[in-house]
């Protein structure tokens, strides 16, 4: 039973992180004991298309970074038109990485 948690969490969820982590999480969830599960299955993950999106749409203004949490980096694009327009472009093929490594972080307190 507890397997089919965690692949069903794995296959409901695995476009929110990179590819190359699928494995350890699930590894890492078949080990933890269900006091953890009602937090985890609660945990808000962000979308890295949308965060693509927003960030062609409003990259420039920052909001993808003040989405994802990247509050300093945020207020940077912000002050600076997104760099001049050079961060904004940099982003629109970061973005999705960086979405997916925050929400690896939101993991972290519960894989270890």
């Amino acid at each position: 039973m507890e397997a089919q948690k965690v692949d069903m969490f794995i296959m409901s969820n695995s476009k929110f992180f990179e590819s190359h982590q699928i494995n350890f999480i699930r590894e890492r969830l078949l080990a933890i004991d269900d006091s953890k599960w009602a937090m985890i299955s609660t945990l808000q993950l962000k979308d890295p298309t949308t965060s693509l999106i927003v960030s062609i749409l409003a990259g420039s203004l920052g909001i993808d970074r003040f989405m994802i949490g990247d509050t300093g980096i945020g207020v940077g694009k912000l002050l600076t038109c997104g760099g001049f327009g050079i961060w904004t472009i940099i982003d629109w093929f970061m973005i999705q990485k960086a979405t997916r490594d925050k929400n690896m972080e939101k993991m972290q307190p519960f894989l270890y």
